[in-house]
This record gives structure tokens, C-alpha cells and sequence, in this order.
């Protein structure tokens, strides 16, 4: 970035200035000081991902309004542009912004939004750009958050008229932070759909009742440190830093699924043994009805992960479960419960783990015509695999399978994939298929209109665990919406990337976030 001409004719280049950079706390003891003294306060938020002209405007006209002008970033952890961004870590934005001259004052904010900051500031003037004067064009709905925030500390928000830049905009037009095929995908998309078609196509999700069936599943992270090799045994010692648990499994589906459409209900199993209801519950998203039904001689399947804290690298699994079927009077509860409820929703999805809950009566029913529209996933993990495929299932309406999956449901390496996805479509009479390839993205077939490709939007992986639940989520939905063969690999794709971004489930599907993200990866 060159240096740049400030408001009292400084040249604003170079190292940062460290005395500007605060923590929000003390900070917020300066401003006080301050404003007793008489000064006025005026607040610039935001995330200043690629520092450009319309932001010195910006902030030039934000510093004549009053006499201390303090700027908050976003945490790089809220930066809600994509899985590409930001493109400037947090330490860095906050440098660039204190080497201009006309800028007091810089902290990184704590929070999402600043609503929490501006109440801990408690700014005279809250500052925004001349592009946020229509709330309405603000699909976060930030903007009148931030508004009450400020009149409650007794400010008045005031809006720029500089020019403006879109720093999304030139990263995407002038940085190649995109891979070759990736860029060649989105310029394509970009001719023949819009953010606005994106965004209708997410709303259209809003009306959907779904019905998520699958097992619960505790996921469970054990982060410790490598000490090194025993001294009498050859195995790796490790040293106990902390446990996480996430809600798994069919938990996380239902709490995508209810970012996103607006109604939905769980059928799940959980132990007879050690059901962990509370933790389960605890799990959910209020907008999540659950039902859940107990299993005999079992305990609530927890999955066990030990990981090195440093390099985030997992160690060790260990299931605790027992994957004997589901049976008895436990069976017929839950068969009695699906035949009364499956017509009331406009799509089930059947997250089918091979952990013993999906049993071949309850197959048969899931597939008989009283489902109305049925979405599929038989995952292979390291307790089923070779025992367990999609052809369990005599029909579905969707499929969304791994290409793993599928080549070993076809028991067959190296045929042509779109090959095997139509044999696939042809036998179990499924008008949908998602074939999901890793970092190579995702193969979407339709009948009547064939297939379409998408590469991965994913930039920043953590964690692999629970994507293609998200992509499952996601795509299930707009597959019984009937949305374009394009968008549904593009959302998908979009899911898939917010879900490697974070360790386990820790973070549902956030509808904002989707929109925000296509909106990035489309300007």
C-alpha cells in the first residue's frame, strides 16, 4: 500500500505508530478523560481489509466532525467477507490505519459487531459511509443495531460523502488471491448470476419444514501437548491441555438446517446409557425441535478426538458407541413416530451414519411415497466403512455422497465419476445427485439438465470434520426448493468453506454469512 496524503498534509507511509494502537479498555479510560475535558469523540468502525483512498476520505471527513477521531477493526475471527478474507490479518490493518495522520486512535475490536464497542466508547459522533445510508440495503441489519447503540450513549450518527471503493472489489479485480480455476469459475458465474439471484435463492429456503433424522454424535476434542517418546514404551506421551464438546452428527444438520429455513425438527437416538440429554439440548438451536428416542445396552455415541494444540493436528480417535440396530419396542416407537409425522414436512433428510439407528424398516419407510421429498447422505466412517453405501436406500430425491462414497458403493476406482453418478441416478430413480471431491470442489448432476461443476471456495482449513454435513444441510435444502443447478454448487461450496474454517461444529451455518460471502466472491 503507498503512503498517502493525510488531512493536515502529512505523508501517512511506513512503520505504524504503536502509541495509537489500544486496547478497548483502556481506550475507553483516554476517551473519558477526554470528553471531560471537552473534546468531541467521533468513531469509525469497520474492516479496512485493503487500506485505499475512499477510506482516507472517509476518515478526513469523520476527523473535521469532531476533535479525536478513534477507529475499531473487526477481529479477523468476524471478518464476514468470504473464506478468502481477510486478506490483511488484524495486527496488520491496525498498523496501516495508525500510520495516517489524521487517525487518533485504533483498537481491534472483541466482538462481532460494534454495537458492544460503541457502548464501550460511548462516542459524540459514530461515523458511517455514504453507503450505508439505505438500511435497507444492509442485509446483516447492522446499521440500525449500531444507530440505537449510539443514541443510547446520547451520539448521533453522521454519514460521509466521499468517494467510494470497494476494497473486496480490488483484491478480487487486481490481487490474484483466488487459484487459477477458481477464478475462471467465478468470472463465468458472475456473467450469467447476480448477488441479488443468489440471495432470493437463500431467502426461498426461509419457507421449507424439514425433518432431520440421524444419530446424535458428541463431538469430542482433547487438545494436549506432545511431550515426546515414552522413555520405556514406543508410544507418543502427551500432556492434557483442555476438552471441547459439539453437538454432531445429525445435531449439527438441524442447526444448519434452522440458520437457513423455518421450521425444523429432529428424530435422533441417544443412550439408554449415558444419554448426555442436557448436553444435547444445550447443543440445539432455538429453532430446533427435538425428539429424541433412547436405545438399550448404549451409550450417546461420543467421538473422541486427541489433538496436538499447537498444529491443530488430531492424534488418536476413539469411539465410544454400540452400532448393533436399533430394535424392539425402541423400533417401533420410532417407526410409529415417522409414519405419522413424515407428510408434514416439505423435505426429510436422512443423515445416515451406519451407527445401527437406521434400520431396514425404517429404510423401507423413509423410502416409501409417504416421504415427500427425501434427501440422503451414508457416510463412511472408520466404524462402517466397506459395510456400509447409498444402495441400502431404494430411492431418494436427492443424494449428496463423497466420492469415496460413491465409487464404493459402485465398488469400482476408476470409471468416469459422472459415469457412476448417472448409473447411480438411474437405479435409485433420484432426480439430484451432489458428489462432493474434497479440495476439488463438488459435481452437481440433474436430470434433464446434466451435470455442473464447482471448485472449492475453501482458503482457510482447520478442520475437515462436520463439512459435509454443512454442504449436506445446505445443498438438501435448495435441492427441494428446486433452486438453479448453478447456485446450489456455488452455496454448497460456500458451506463447505465456512465449515473447514473452524475446529469441529463449534460454528453453525450462519445464514449473513452465506450472503456475505457470495456477495465477496461475486463483486
Amino acid at each position: 500500500m503507498q503512503a498517502t496524503a493525510t488531512a493536515n498534509g502529512d505523508r501517512a507511509g511506513g512503520a505504524g505508530r504503536p502509541d495509537k494502537i489500544r486496547d478497548l479498555d483502556e481506550l475507553a479510560r483516554e476517551l473519558q478523560s477526554l470528553r471531560a475535558r471537552g473534546k468531541t469523540v467521533v468513531h469509525c468502525h469497520g474492516v479496512f481489509d485493503l487500506l485505499h483512498v475512499g477510506h482516507l476520505r472517509h476518515f478526513e471527513e469523520a476527523k473535521a466532525l469532531g476533535d479525536v477521531l478513534v477507529v475499531t477493526l473487526t477481529p479477523d475471527r468476524y471478518v464476514n467477507k468470504g473464506p478468502h478474507r481477510p486478506a490483511f490479518p488484524q495486527e496488520l490493518r491496525a498498523e496501516m490505519i495508525s500510520s495516517l495522520g489524521v487517525v487518533d486512535y485504533v483498537a481491534v475490536n472483541r466482538w462481532p459487531t460494534s454495537v458492544e464497542a460503541i457502548k464501550l466508547l460511548r462516542p459524540n459522533v459514530y461515523a458511517k459511509g455514504p453507503d450505508y445510508k439505505e438500511a435497507s440495503k444492509d442485509v446483516t441489519g447492522g446499521i440500525v443495531r449500531e444507530e440505537r447503540a449510539v443514541r443510547s450513549v446520547g451520539g448521533r450518527v453522521r454519514y460521509t460523502d466521499g468517494i467510494t471503493f470497494s476494497s473486496t472489489n480490488l483484491l478480487n479485480a487486481h490481487f490474484q488471491i483466488f487459484p487459477k480455476e477458481v477464478r475462471s469459475y467465478l468470472e463465468s458465474f458472475r456473467s450469467g448470476h447476480s448477488a441479488g439471484e443468489v440471495a432470493g435463492a437463500v431467502e426461498s429456503l426461509r419457507g421449507l419444514k424439514v425433518l432431520v433424522l440421524g444419530e446424535s454424535i458428541i463431538d469430542e476434542y482433547v487438545y494436549c501437548g506432545a511431550m515426546g517418546k515414552s522413555a520405556k514404551e514406543p508410544i507418543l506421551a502427551l500432556q492434557y491441555d483442555r476438552t471441547e464438546k459439539y453437538g454432531g452428527g445429525a445435531l449439527a444438520i438441524a442447526n444448519h438446517a434452522a440458520a437457513l429455513c423455518g421450521e425444523v425438527e429432529l428424530a435422533s437416538c441417544v443412550g439408554a446409557e449415558n444419554p448426555q440429554r442436557e448436553f444435547l439440548q444445550k447443543s440445539l438451536s432455538p429453532g430446533v425441535r427435538a425428539r429424541f428416542f433412547p436405545k438399550k445396552d448404549s451409550p450417546t455415541i461420543v467421538k473422541r478426538r486427541f489433538v496436538e494444540s499447537y498444529s491443530l493436528n488430531k492424534l488418536l480417535e476413539v469411539y465410544e458407541m454400540n452400532d448393533d440396530y436399533l430394535g424392539g419396542a425402541e423400533e417401533r416407537a420410532f417407526l410409529d413416530y415417522l409414519d405419522k409425522r413424515l407428510s408434514r414436512f416439505d423435505a426429510v433428510i436422512a443423515a445416515d451414519y451406519g451407527h445401527g439407528m437406521m434400520t431396514p424398516a425404517m429404510v423401507r419407510l423413509l423410502s416409501s411415497r409417504k416421504t415427500p421429498f427425501l434427501a440422503v447422505n451414508t457416510q463412511i466412517n472408520a466404524a462402517n466403512i466397506g459395510f456400509h453405501t447409498i444402495s441400502k436406500y431404494p430411492r431418494a430425491d436427492y443424494i449428496c455422497i463423497h466420492e469415496g462414497e460413491i465409487r464404493l458403493d459402485h465398488r469400482n476406482r476408476h470409471e468416469e465419476l459422472e459415469s457412476l453418478v448417472e448409473k447411480l441416478a438411474r437405479r435409485m430413480r433420484c432426480r439430484q445427485i451432489m458428489v462432493t471431491k474434497g479440495k476439488k470442489g463438488t459435481l452437481f448432476y440433474r436430470r434433464g439438465e446434466g451435470m455442473s461443476s464447482c471448485p472449492s471456495l475453501a482458503f482457510r482449513i482447520v478442520d475437515r470434520t462436520g463439512a459435509g454435513d454443512a454442504v449436506l444441510a445446505m445443498t438438501a435444502l435448495c435441492a427441494a426448493r428446486g433452486v438453479p443447478s448453478a447456485l446450489i454448487g456455488f452455496l454448497g461450496n460456500i458451506a463447505g468453506a465456512q465449515a473447514v474454517a473452524t475446529m469441529g461444529n463449534s460454528v453453525s451455518l450462519d445464514r449473513v454469512g452465506i450472503l456475505k460471502s457470495a456477495e465477496a466472491f461475486l463483486k
